[in-house]
C-alpha cells in the first residue's frame, strides 16, 4: 500500500465512476442485470413480520451449560439472598455494570416464585443446543416478542442475516427453540422468523383473535402473500400444519418450500449480489408439482436439521480410550477427524469437513466448542449423527438443483 501511494498520485490514479441508487448507496457499483427478476420475489420480513434478532444475554458464562444440573445450581445461588453479592459475583464472574445493577436483579428474581418455568433450551450454535434460562434479570436483550412464541409451544423458525461479510451467503437455519445472537456467525446477529405465533400474556399489535388452532396460534404470514401464493397455485390455505397436497396448503408447507428454495446452490449462487447486502427473497411459483416437490425436500431438510431424523451412518469412531478433545485435526488423506494423539473419527469426506453454514465449519466448530471436556457416549453418538446429516444434506441440497432446472430454472414460472 504505501509503495503505491509514494509512486502514485490523483492525475495517475485510474479512478472508477460509481452511481450510488436507493435504498442502499453502495460505493462500489454492482452487478444489477438480474435485479429485476430478483426483485418479483418476496423479502422474507414481508413474508414473516413478526421477528427479532436472536437472545443477547451479555452473560453467556452464567446462562447457558450442557448440564441442567450445574445450570439449576447457579442459578439457585444467585436467587440466595443469604450469600452476598460479592461472594456471588466473584464465583460467578459476574462483573458490576452501569446498567445491570447485581443487587437489584437478585432481589427480582428471588422475588420471582415461577423461576423455574425460565429454563427452556437454546440453539447456540449449529447442532449444538445448550441448556439455557430466558429471564430479563440476567438475559440483557431476551427478544421476548418473538422468544416467548418459542417457549409456550411446539413451533419452527427460519434463522437468517440480513447482511453477511463477503460474497458466500450460507446463512440459513431452523430451529424449534429459542436461538442465540451468535447462532450462524459472529460478525453480524442471527434474525428469527418463527413461524406460529400464539397468545400471549402481553398482546401486540400483532396478536388477533385466537383460532382453532392447537394452543391458539396462528401462522406468522402476511395474509397479502398468502393470497398470492394461493392464486398461483390455486390452493385453499389452512392456518395450521400441512395441507393435502391436492386442494390444500398449509403454514409448514410454505415453510419447507421457503427452506428449500433457500438451500439452491443455484440459488445463492445467482443471487449472490443481491443476498449478501440485505434480507432474501423468495421466488413464486404456479407450478404445482415444482412447489411440492420443494417442499418435500424442504422439510426432509428441516427435519434433519432439527434432528429429529438422521442420515444414513457413514461415519466411526474405532478407538477407545479417553474421549478427551485435546485438537481437532482433519486428515483429508485417511478422511480422519482427530482429537487427540490416539482417537478419531473415521469416514469423512472433505465436502463434509468443509462445510459451512453460517460462518462455521460445523464438523470442527462443534468439537473445537468441547475442547478440554472429556465426550460423553451421548456426545459421539450426537457428532456422527451431525456427520450422517451435513452428508445427506449435501446430497439434497444438489438434488433440489436437479429439480429446479426440471422445470426451467430460475426465474420461476
Amino acid at each position: 500500500k504505501y509503495y503505491w501511494l509514494d509512486e502514485n498520485d490523483i492525475s495517475s490514479t485510474e479512478w472508477e465512476i460509481i452511481k450510488p441508487e436507493a435504498s442502499f448507496y453502495l460505493l462500489k457499483n454492482q452487478n444489477t442485470a438480474l435485479f429485476p427478476e430478483y426483485e418479483k420475489g418476496w423479502k422474507i420480513v414481508d413474508i414473516m413480520c413478526v421477528n427479532s434478532t436472536g437472545v443477547k444475554t451479555h452473560r453467556d458464562h452464567f446462562v447457558f451449560d450442557y448440564d441442567y444440573h450445574s445450570l439449576y445450581e447457579r442459578i439457585k445461588d444467585f436467587r440466595n439472598l443469604n450469600l452476598s453479592n460479592e461472594d456471588i459475583s466473584e464465583k460467578y464472574q459476574l462483573q458490576y455494570k452501569s446498567d445491570w445493577n447485581i443487587d437489584r436483579k437478585r432481589k427480582s428474581l428471588s422475588a420471582n416464585f415461577e423461576w423455574e418455568k425460565c429454563f427452556t433450551q437454546c440453539l447456540y450454535r449449529p447442532f449444538d443446543i445448550k441448556n439455557y434460562f430466558h429471564n430479563s434479570d440476567l438475559v440483557d436483550r431476551s427478544r421476548d416478542e418473538v422468544m416467548q412464541h418459542m417457549i409456550l409451544g411446539e413451533n419452527l423458525s427460519m434463522v437468517m442475516h440480513r447482511q453477511i461479510l463477503g460474497n458466500n451467503y450460507k446463512h440459513w437455519l431452523c430451529s424449534s427453540c429459542t436461538v442465540d445472537h451468535n447462532l450462524l456467525d459472529t460478525a453480524k446477529g442471527a434474525v428469527v422468523f418463527p413461524l406460529y405465533l400464539y397468545p400471549t400474556n402481553t398482546p401486540t399489535l400483532f396478536d388477533t383473535e385466537a383460532t382453532n388452532s392447537p394452543n391458539g396460534r396462528r401462522p406468522n404470514l402476511a395474509p397479502e402473500f398468502i393470497n398470492e401464493l394461493s392464486a398461483k397455485l390455486e390452493l385453499e390455505f389452512i392456518s395450521d400444519g400441512k395441507g393435502d397436497k391436492k386442494k390444500t396448503f398449509g403454514p409448514e408447507d410454505i415453510f419447507n418450500y421457503i427452506y428449500a428454495v433457500f438451500h439452491s446452490p443455484q440459488y445463492r449462487q445467482r443471487y449472490a449480489e443481491f443476498l449478501k447486502i440485505d434480507f432474501p427473497r423468495v421466488p413464486l411459483t404456479s407450478n404445482k408439482e415444482l412447489f411440492w416437490e420443494l417442499v418435500k425436500k424442504g422439510d426432509r431438510l428441516v427435519h434433519l436439521h432439527l434432528m429429529k431424523a438422521t442420515g444414513k451412518e457413514i461415519s466411526s469412531y474405532p478407538v477407545a480410550g479417553s474421549n478427551l478433545v485435546e485438537q481437532v485435526k482433519y486428515d483429508e488423506n485417511k478422511q480422519q477427524i482427530s482429537i487427540n494423539s490416539d482417537q478419531y473419527f473415521a469416514g469423512i469426506p472433505p465436502q463434509i469437513w468443509n462445510f459451512y453454514i453460517g460462518g462455521y465449519q460445523v464438523c470442527q466448530k462443534w468439537l473445537k466448542d468441547r475442547k478440554g471436556r472429556h465426550l460423553s457416549y451421548d456426545d459421539l453418538e450426537h457428532y456422527q449423527q451431525i456427520i450422517s446429516i451435513l452428508g445427506e444434506s449435501i446430497a439434497i441440497m444438489e438434488t433440489i438443483d436437479i429439480i429446479i432446472h426440471k422445470y426451467g430454472g430460475f426465474p420461476f414460472s
